[in-house]
């Protein structure tokens, strides 16, 4: 018994790649909501605010779109992720540093979201998972 052991999967993604995806679809919903609820209720809503809801709602979008495309193995789907997930991650040190950055950014979930998008730039930089997009 000195074979490896085949990595276990579902519909041939890995389960990094299912997690990967599962837990995109969720952030991509929860943002998507909070920035349109923000948008539909923005006579209650401090001018500062208006910017954060329209970027919260873009990026929870723009996760939805590119989740499907990680799923799918696009190459879109890893650009577009690392590429947001990076802006995010830019914005939210702006933030935290109080330097000019997307007005109403939450300080207090900006460690979180940072950390988050480290790791997931760097899962998806690891040459296994990298060459899945780029074949």
């Amino acid at each position: 018994m000195s074979g490896k052991r085949e990595p276990i999967t579902y519909k041939g993604r890995s389960i990094g790649i299912l997690t990967l995806t599962v837990v995109q679809l969720l952030i991509g919903v929860i943002h998507l909501s909070v920035g349109l609820t923000l948008l539909t209720v923005e006579i209650s809503v401090t001018i500062a605010t208006i910017p954060y809801a329209g970027y919260t709602t873009a990026f929870g979008v723009l996760v939805l779109v590119f989740a499907v495309f990680i799923w799918k193995a696009k190459k879109a789907g890893w650009i577009g992720t690392i590429s947001t997930l990076l802006f995010v991650a830019v914005a939210d040190t702006l933030a935290l540093l109080s330097l000019p950055s997307i007005p109403g950014i939450l300080t207090f979930a900006a460690p979180t979201e940072i950390g988050y998008s480290m790791i997931v730039i760097v899962y998806l930089a690891l040459p296994h998972v990298r060459r899945k997009f780029f074949p």
